[in-house]
C-alpha cells in the first residue's frame, strides 16, 4: 500500500509539470563590425598588483599614484599624519606626568599645573596618555597596512574586464493585481 501511495505522489507531481516541445531555431548570422569598442584587444598585467603593493609600501601613496588613484593620496598622508601627531602629543604629555611623579618621589619639586595634582592622578595620567600613545602607534601602521592592501587591491579590480555586455540596472515593476511596485535588479549579459 505504501508502494502505491508513493507512486502516485510521484506521478501526481510529475504530471503537474509542464512539458514544452522544442521548437526550431533559425539562426542568422550577421557580420559584427570590426571597428567596435567593445572588440578592443584586453591586456593583462599580471605584475600591477605586485608593483603597486611594493611602491605602497616603499613610500606610502606612491600605490595609489601608480593605480592613477590621486585623491586616495591625502588621505593616506592626513590618516597618517593625523595619528602620528596623535602618537607625538601622548608622547610627551606621558613624559611629563612621569618626570613630575618621579620628581615627587626624589622629593624635588614640582612646579606649574601639575603640583595641585596627587600622586594617584599623576599614575593616571600617566596610563592614560601610555595607553593612548600605544593606540596611536598602532592607528598609524594599521594605516600604512591599510594603504598597501589598498593599492594591491585597486591594481586587481583595474584588471577586471568591465565592458557593456554584462551588466546589472535596479529595476521596477508594477504588480498587475494590487497595482504595488516592486524593487528589483535585472542582470543582462549579451553574447
Amino acid at each position: 500500500m505504501r508502494n502505491l501511495l508513493s507512486i502516485f505522489i510521484v506521478l501526481f507531481f510529475l504530471s503537474s509539470v509542464p512539458a514544452f516541445a522544442q521548437d526550431e531555431v533559425k539562426v542568422i548570422d550577421t557580420p559584427k563590425p570590426k571597428d567596435s569598442l567593445l572588440l578592443k584587444p584586453y591586456k593583462l598585467d599580471a605584475l600591477a598588483p605586485s608593483k603597486a603593493a611594493f611602491y605602497s609600501a616603499i613610500v606610502p601613496g606612491l600605490g595609489q599614484v601608480y593605480n592613477k588613484k590621486y585623491w586616495k593620496v591625502p588621505l593616506v598622508y592626513g590618516g597618517m599624519g593625523l595619528s602620528f601627531y596623535y602618537y607625538t602629543f601622548n608622547n610627551n604629555k606621558y613624559h611629563e606626568y612621569r618626570d613630575a611623579y618621579k620628581a615627587r618621589l626624589a622629593g624635588r619639586p614640582v612646579t606649574g599645573q601639575l603640583a595641585e595634582l596627587g600622586n594617584d592622578r599623576l599614575i593616571a595620567a600617566q596610563k592614560f596618555h601610555q595607553r593612548n600613545r600605544d593606540l596611536s602607534l598602532l592607528l598609524t601602521v594599521g594605516i600604512y597596512v591599510l594603504n598597501i592592501i589598498d593599492a594591491n587591491v585597486d591594481a586587481h579590480l583595474q584588471q577586471f574586464n568591465v565592458n557593456e555586455n554584462l551588466s546589472l540596472k535596479p529595476s521596477m515593476q508594477q504588480n498587475q493585481m494590487d497595482y504595488k511596485y516592486s524593487m528589483g535588479f535585472s542582470l543582462n549579459y549579451q553574447f
